[in-house]
């Protein structure tokens, strides 16, 4: 069997954190929640519903997900796949099953969950977040020839090819960091259709007019870094 751990990002997901864990599947092995100066009970709620709890004191979900990754990297046992998902509860946890097949069955890469239309519940997604996924995508189809459709935050990777993309995207830009570095190195991928639902709480990024302004600048900023090199 793969050795699966989960890494979630959390600020203030106090009401939604303990609904992630519970419904994360059995087949994995280490649940790692990163508490980014959280100031509610989002700790408390993740360590009793059964995860590993970090903090990370500086603010950026680049940042919360490299000390998860710092802390993997300190353990004996290194797992075979990461799957990175949030702690809203917007995603559905229990298709991690669905996320990861792609690697344990056909030894792909890197899978998306794709928050496709379809399977979204209405007002889901903000229109900024419709349109800078739109963007962004389309972009990396211009100019790197992607077929990806969606920078969506749950995603599975191989552990080792995981560290070879040397992730270093501190804030915003972590997602589309990590697509363009998986272009660049031709890392084999799929996107797999995922459902969505209205996030407990409001959103840090898309639910505020700075957010969605400094995450398109993030993303942009990296897709135009990348297609001059």
């Amino acid at each position: 069997m793969s050795i699966i751990k989960v890494i979630i990002p959390a600020y203030n997901e106090q009401d939604s954190i303990a609904n992630v864990i519970h419904d994360i599947p059995s087949i994995v092995d280490e649940i790692i929640v990163i508490s980014n100066n959280s100031t509610d009970n989002t700790e408390e709620n993740a360590k009793n519903a059964g995860a590993t709890v970090l903090k990370e004191s500086r603010k950026g979900y680049g940042f919360a997900c490299l000390k998860g990754m710092d802390y993997i990297a300190n353990q004996k046992v290194k797992p075979a796949i990461i799957v990175f998902l949030d702690g809203d509860y917007s995603d559905y946890p229990e298709q991690l099953t669905e996320i990861v097949a792609p690697i344990i069955n056909d030894n792909i890469d890197f899978v998306i969950g794709a928050r496709v239309k379809r399977f979204r519940e209405t007002d889901s997604m903000t229109p900024q977040q419709v349109f800078g996924n739109w963007l962004a995508t389309f972009l990396m189809s211009l100019f790197f020839g992607a077929k990806f459709t969606d920078l969506g935050p749950f995603r599975a990777i191989k552990y080792d090819k995981l560290i070879a993309l040397n992730m270093e995207d501190k804030t915003y830009g972590w997602t589309v960091e990590m697509q363009l570095k998986a272009l660049k190195q031709k890392l084999t991928y799929v996107e797999i259709p995922m459902k969505y639902r209205n996030r407990i709480g409001v959103s840090k990024v898309s639910g505020t007019v700075k957010g969605s302004v400094m995450a398109g600048v993030k993303i942009l900023g990296w897709i135009f870094k990348y297609s001059f090199k």
